[in-house]
């Protein structure tokens, strides 16, 4: 019987560009330029100034360009660019998996693509075999291993080494030893959630980087655990107390999983979407409602929801984007929750906490039951009067089963990508859409060698 490895192995190598139907190119390209207005956006914060400042200290090659500016060693380009596209909490999501894909697929391709000058195409296929590879790990190991684990970090490793190997056109000897490597790398504790640790923005970068490493070493015939995925000290058994095997292989190389992605609209944690969808919802429906005249809001969610973002009390903006109690008042009075309504001033703003006071969470059993292939909530506004207002979504949007377009996505990146200098971001932003036109990857990142983050 062939080795879980060996197959997805087998995968990456015989998916092809030509293989790639209309709609999986197009959305690919989308992914792409949604990772850059991700990655845009989190350049200027503390942690990422943090991981660059590292990283020059380190020195190395200029052989990928950082989004910071400059450029240093491929292993260098993944991490800092990795850890950049996850600071905003505006990263996209899959659902069943419970993983961020683009913030570590999409760095470790380019990295790779620009280094070795290959072409857009080649870029398309391998985020592709990326997302792939990293959505079925993570669906196998889903809901348990994600507790204490960070999927984006963990099962993204993986994603990431697929990508990798596939850009480096190796054989399937050594992207089972880099699937090894990959696997026996693969860690990120949801601990920094307790204390607002940094660890977020560095669990990406380093899976971004770890999978070059696996993908590089493996090319050079260093080996890694040929059964790391079902092995009896291998990954599922170590890391998921229900895993689901056939899911890693069922339907591969024939549908495309990349089309189940997921975009974010609001800079916050996923889980705290739903709630605030139906928050602006019930507002445009019934027009503007102060705080004093509502008694009560009652969120009904799945549990995990609860368990990330259960914060009555967020100190900082960043603890305030997992805060459904904060994240649902912010919606109500703000209508939105984008990058630019998350500020010091709304996470002290005193007629938002005291509307958070109202908020009560509950898990909701058929909602929980959904979960993880539905993300869905229910919230209950009871005002002073007596008058309730309900309303239910099983899909926050942004999901293919609630799309946004591509003109949707435009304007994110550009809002995203507004402090970026010396590159246009339309013109940017164009080249992504035809980038499998793009002959050579340094075509589209070179401006980035000499730029500044405002």
């Amino acid at each position: 019987m062939e080795k879980l490895s060996g197959r997805l192995a087998t995968y990456i190598i015989s998916t092809t560009y030509e293989d790639l139907p209309e709609e999986v190119i197009q959305f690919t390209k989308r992914c792409i330029l949604d990772y850059f207005g991700s990655a845009f956006s989190g350049v200027d914060t503390k942690p990422v100034q943090m991981i660059d400042k590292m990283v020059r200290e380190l020195g190395g090659e200029n052989q990928a360009t950082l989004v910071t500016g400059g450029k240093s060693s491929v292993t260098n380009a993944a991490f800092v660019n990795g850890a950049a596209s996850h600071v905003s909490e505006l990263d996209d999501v899959h659902k069943g998996s419970i993983l961020h894909a683009a913030t570590v697929v999409i760095p470790a391709a380019l990295a790779i693509g620009e280094w070795k000058r290959l072409s857009g195409k080649q870029l398309i296929t391998a985020v592709v075999v990326g997302y792939e590879v990293a959505f079925r790990i993570g669906e196998v190991v889903s809901p348990s291993h994600y507790y204490y684990w960070h999927n984006t970090a963990t099962c993204g490793t993986f994603g990431a080494t697929a990508a990798a190997t596939k850009l480096l056109d190796l054989d399937e000897d050594a992207i089972v030893h880099a699937l090894g490597s990959a696997g026996t790398q693969a860690a990120g504790l949801w601990e920094f959630i307790e204390d607002g640790a940094m660890s977020k923005q560095l669990h990406p970068g380093k899976a971004a980087m770890n999978g070059v490493i696996s993908a590089l070493l493996a090319e050079k015939g260093f080996t890694g655990a040929s059964e790391i995925l079902e092995g009896r000290r291998g990954f599922f058994e170590a890391m998921s107390k229900d895993y689901k095997i056939p899911k890693l292989t069922d339907g591969l190389g024939k549908t495309f999983k990349i089309m189940e992605n997921s975009f974010k609209i609001h800079a916050s944690c996923r889980h705290t979407h739903h709630a605030m969808d139906l928050a602006i919802e019930l507002v445009k429906e019934n027009g503007f409602i102060h705080p004093d005249t509502i008694e009560k809001i009652t969120v009904k969610t799945y549990q995990v929801a609860i368990n990330i973002t259960d914060n009555h009390q967020p100190d900082t903006i960043y603890a305030g984007k997992f805060s459904l109690q904060f994240c649902t008042a912010l919606a109500l009075l703000k209508g939105q929750g984008g990058l630019d309504q998350f500020t010091e001033e709304t996470l002290w703003d005193e007629e938002i906490r005291s509307l958070m006071e109202k908020v009560e969470l509950l898990t909701e059993p058929e909602i929980d039951q959904a979960y993880p292939e539905q993300w869905g909530a229910i919230i209950e506004i009871k005002l002073t009067t007596g008058e309730v207002w309900t309303k239910k979504t099983d899909f926050p949007k942004g999901d293919p089963e609630n799309p946004v377009t591509t003109e949707d996505l435009q304007e994110k990146f550009m809002k995203l990508a507004k402090n970026v200098t010396e590159v246009n971001p339309a013109d940017f932003a164009e080249q992504v859409l035809q980038l499998e036109k793009l002959n050579q990857l340094p075509e589209l990142l070179e401006a980035f060698a000499g730029t500044k983050i405002k």
